[in-house]
């Protein structure tokens, strides 16, 4: 009976370490995701309800929005010009080998604008606002100040997750529209200058093809990627425990959630767009 009962512990203690795997990283992943969409639905209906009673912190919010486009201006100018140079070399090289040097514009311009514009915004903003934010956010959690804030009846989401939150989808959406002027504008100079296209075709079927339609889409996915950003690098940083080591590990979990999240809502975006919208035939 003894040997019996030992060998049905181990048999049990065998699965000991994938049960703790399963926890630890499965069920904590679905844990985390509905912590982030319950936060987004909370810190939405804040930020609606106050800006119609007028008691949203506006102060707070154009500190953010200074704070933020100082800090993404920079870098975000200096990758969407390589994004351009990069796009421009790869869809005229193939354009070349096909003969259609004259539909390079077109394919350059759609390439930057659909894709190139909002993930560049959004990739940027994750890792230089998020982390930003997530830091912050995470020093006042690991100090008890979302604490002493909760005791004296303020409630975190309206007073620093909202101002955040708008202040991050204008700048994304501020950005986005940076981006898709610098990628055409290089995109325009590199396949003129440096690979013998024409401006009229380059233009010229760009304007054929692309329509308000696609700077649109852009502009609505940096949006939403830059309320994805917000909401992850809060939540991250409001669970922030361990200390100065936490905070650390809240600003790399709120930087690879966001890439990870970015990735896959672009997918799914993309798609919706592909059906509402056809691709325009000339």
């Amino acid at each position: 009976m003894a040997a019996g009962a030992g060998g049905t512990s181990r048999k049990r203690g065998g699965f000991g370490p994938l049960r703790r795997w399963f926890r630890e990283h499965v069920i904590a992943s679905f844990e985390t995701f509905g912590r982030q969409m319950t936060l987004f639905l909370e810190v939405f209906k804040v930020l609606f309800v106050d800006i119609a009673k007028r008691r949203f912190p506006f102060g707070e919010f154009i500190r953010q929005c200074a704070f933020m486009a100082n800090t993404s201006v920079m870098p975000t100018l200096l990758v969407a010009i390589p994004v351009g140079v990069i796009v421009s070399i790869q869809v005229g090289n193939i354009a070349n080998q096909i003969g259609a040097t004259s539909f390079s514009g077109a394919a350059t311009g759609l390439g930057v604008i659909r894709q190139g514009a909002p993930l560049v915004t959004s990739l940027l903003l994750a890792g230089a606002v998020g982390s930003a934010i997530a830091a912050d956010l995470g020093s006042r959690t690991i100090r008890d100040e979302i604490d002493a804030m909760k005791v004296m009846g303020v409630n975190p989401v309206q007073r620093l997750i909202s101002p955040r939150l708008l202040a991050t989808m204008v700048v994304s959406f501020l950005l986005c529209g940076f981006v898709c002027f610098i990628g055409f504008v290089t995109g325009y100079v590199f396949n003129v200058y440096f690979q013998g296209g024409t401006p009229g075709s380059y233009t010229g079927t760009f304007a054929s093809f692309a329509s308000p339609a696609d700077l649109a889409f852009a502009i609505t996915k940096a949006v939403i990627f830059g309320a994805i950003v917000a909401v992850v690098a809060c939540d991250r940083g409001l669970s922030t425990k361990g200390g100065p080591s936490g905070v650390a590990n809240s600003v790399n979990a709120a930087v690879v959630n966001s890439v990870i999240l970015l990735f896959t809502v672009n997918v799914i975006l993309t798609q919706i767009f592909a059906v509402v919208v056809p691709t325009r035939v000339v």
